[in-house]
């Protein structure tokens, strides 16, 4: 297979052996439901990929992450499933340990060579598999440098990051003979809805029953989305911290001052929009109470989809503070536990209908923007070390082929403090981020690497 990259000339993937790697110890077949937050998640595949210049033999690294992989799908078995339907035509979780799909391949190019500013052309489908059955596929791919890239791709009705999270530092932990640092939980019962469910009418203008969606050939669009990586140094995240702080106005956190800098340069757009929405995954593990039992390492998803919507002109307008208030107001009630008791409680009067996070439809042609951020702050890529040092470079990639555009900032590898921003959006966002935005967001290269 070839594909073409816009700057390093054409990368070839060769499978050099395809397996099913399957959990070391037997797992009795059963199913696994879906808690009320997961039937929140339609069908979607996300990818994570780490990048290493150096590693062990390639043979011998190979061998120790297909051992320690099916080591660790003993407790993440989940991981080693299939996803089904039940009676009511509900998703549920199959575990009859499958397995996970793990391809080794090799690529005629060094890493320094790879382009990870395109990931469309570099990343998905030839460093980071697509997957075609079960929940989770893995692919190792060698580099003539002695380098490798391990890429994964997972359901997310399955996982969320923090999920992902857990398995990835678990499976680093057993490649390295170290003790586990936690033990998933699969407790569905902590997710249980209240009895009865408490009716609470705010929640219809966050999620909408996924009939109600209108058909997409009225409003798809005519600017496709595309993926681009970039980084920000520390200095500069610093600075819009401190000027949405500024003149005595509480201090934000770094991610809402970046929310509101790039909601400031995406109101530009079009001066034919009314309004931009903006939209904050947020997860509500530290903010539910479940009495003795910790959410720690609970296995799921617990995420809630908080936005708000501003008129264009008046964006542009204000002050990069005054986006930032804006961005903590409409955060603020998702992160109670009343919020996420109640998110619950709506899944449940509807089911077995599947309701869409309201951001990430279009109901009417002239919808404005939208965009959703997720923070990948607890990105574990400083500590993904199988055994051959810490990867160089690492990156969410979730093309998920949606109208709203996708934004996830997380730690970079390569210097303290520095972000890595995964963007999928239309060219012309993208074109108004390198232009607006040109001194904060600067495109992924080689040389910012160290490569």
């Amino acid at each position: 297979m070839t594909y073409p990259i816009d700057s390093c000339g054409i990368l070839s993937v060769n499978v050099k052996q395809r397996d099913i790697i399957v959990a070391e110890l037997p797992v009795q077949n059963h199913c696994l439901p879906m808690s009320n937050l997961d039937l929140l998640l339609p069908p979607l595949d996300v990818g994570v990929f780490f990048c290493y210049k150096e590693s062990l033999p390639h043979e011998e690294s190979v061998k120790i992450l297909k051992k320690s992989l099916a080591q660790v799908l003993a407790p993440f078995y989940p991981f080693a499933g299939e996803v089904v339907k039940n009676n009511n035509g509900e998703p549920e979780l199959l575990c009859n340990n499958r397995g996970v799909d793990f391809i080794h391949a090799h690529v005629d190019m060094d890493l320094k060579n790879i382009d990870f500013y395109h990931p469309d052309e570099s990343v998905g489908g030839k460093l980071v598999p697509l997957k075609k059955q079960g929940v989770l596929s893995v692919q190792v791919t060698e580099l003539n440098c002695g380098g490798m890239v391990i890429g994964c791709t997972f359901d997310h009705r399955i996982a969320d990051a923090y999920s992902i999270n857990m398995f990835l530092i678990a499976w680093v932990e057993i490649a390295q003979s170290k003790k586990k640092s936690c033990v998933p939980s699969f407790r569905r019962s902590v997710l249980n809805p209240r009895r009865p469910p408490i009716m609470n009418t705010f929640y219809n203008t966050l999620f909408v029953p996924l009939s109600s969606i209108p058909s997409p050939r009225s409003y798809f669009p005519a600017d496709p989305l595309i993926s681009r990586i970039y980084y920000i140094h520390e200095n500069d995240i610093n600075h819009l911290q401190s000027i949405s702080s500024f003149n005595g106005n509480p201090k934000r956190t770094k991610l809402v001052s970046f929310i509101a800098f790039l909601w400031k340069i995406i109101a530009e757009c079009d001066d034919d929009l009314n309004t931009c929405k903006m939209g904050v995954v947020v997860d509500g593990r530290e903010r539910l109470n479940t009495n003795s039992f910790s959410l720690k390492n609970y296995f799921g998803n617990v995420l809630s989809v908080p936005y708000g919507e501003a008129k264009c002109d008046e964006l542009m307008k204000m002050s990069l503070s005054r986006v930032a208030d804006v961005v903590h107001e409409f955060m603020s009630p998702a992160m109670t536990e009343e919020h996420f008791r109640g998110l619950i409680d709506m899944v449940e009067l509807h089911r077995p209908e599947p309701l869409v996070a309201r951001i990430y439809t279009k109901m009417e042609e002239n919808d404005g923007e939208a965009i959703v951020v997720s923070s990948g702050q607890r990105f574990p890529v400083d500590n993904i070390d199988f055994g051959w040092g810490k990867p160089n470079f690492g990156s969410y990639y979730f093309p998920w082929g949606g109208q709203t555009g996708y934004v996830m900032p997380m730690p970079s590898a390569t210097k303290n403090g520095d972000w890595i921003v995964y963007m999928y959006l239309p060219q012309k966002h993208l074109d108004l981020v390198e232009i607006k935005g040109r001194k904060v967001f600067k495109p992924l290269t080689p040389l910012y690497l160290d490569l």
